[in-house]
């Protein structure tokens, strides 16, 4: 089943809150080698302006995750998941994410081609803190592969 054209335009509800957690924080810098001390100690990052430590900025694929999940269970989008690669990943911050935020993320589909038989579905999720500020927009081009010859 080919990638459903008319997910292009599309908006979901928000999906649940996500609280940002200090220890999850550490373990996502650690993971990928963030050896800033505003990453790792809440002292650092105080002395540097935040509330608590900040999260390195691919952090907010975190956030977008649960936003993803909607999209690939969405009956009628005709994405299989296997056949799913990931072509691109982008950020647009208003400012960083820290330790604390409640961050509330909705997705749209800007847009759907294909491309040499195959899908490309282009996600953007817009995430915001609990006051409704925008705090970061990822963009993903999840690229779905069309049938084996």
């Amino acid at each position: 089943m080919p990638v459903n054209p008319e997910l292009q335009g599309r908006e979901f509800p928000p999906a649940e809150p996500y609280l940002v957690g200090r220890e999850k924080v550490r373990e996502f810098s650690r993971a990928v080698f963030a050896t800033d001390p505003i990453n790792l100690d809440p002292e650092a990052a105080r002395a540097a302006g935040y509330d608590d430590v900040v999260a390195p900025p691919t952090f907010a694929v975190v956030v977008q995750e649960q936003t993803l999940a909607q999209l690939l269970a969405e009956p009628d989008a005709g994405i299989d998941f296997s056949r799913v690669v990931h072509g691109d990943q982008r950020f647009t911050f208003t400012r960083p994410i820290v330790a604390g935020d409640l961050l509330t993320a909705t997705l749209s589909v800007p847009s759907v081609k294909t491309l040499g038989g195959h899908s490309i579905v282009t996600a953007e999720t817009a995430i915001t803190d609990a006051s409704g500020a925008h705090v970061v927009t990822t963009i993903s081009a999840l690229v779905v592969r069309g049938e084996d010859d």
